[in-house]
């Protein structure tokens, strides 16, 4: 299994490519959408990659809680661990 540093590292730059921002603006932290000036359907680009990257899946509720690159990574650590996201 990838460790949390690699995943996070993959999804920040497809952020940053998707996006058309730096790198470093990427921060785990940052709100998607506030403050990396994503829309909604940037977001579902964004899962769609990672669902395709990771051979997850992210369903509707899911997504709505993200908010967040932590969320994201947060999510795919959890689903490659063999976890449920339901809470």
């Amino acid at each position: 299994m990838m460790e949390r540093s690699e995943i996070l590292e993959k999804v920040r730059r497809m952020i940053a490519e998707k996006l058309g921002i730096d790198l470093d603006d990427v921060k785990e932290d940052a709100n998607i959408i506030e403050d990396l000036g994503a829309d909604s359907l940037d977001l579902v680009d964004i899962v769609m990659y990672v669902e395709d990257t990771f051979g997850i899946r992210v369903e509707d509720e899911e997504l709505e809680r993200i908010k967040t690159l932590k969320d994201i990574v947060d999510g795919i650590v959890k689903k490659l661990e063999g976890g449920s996201d339901e809470s």
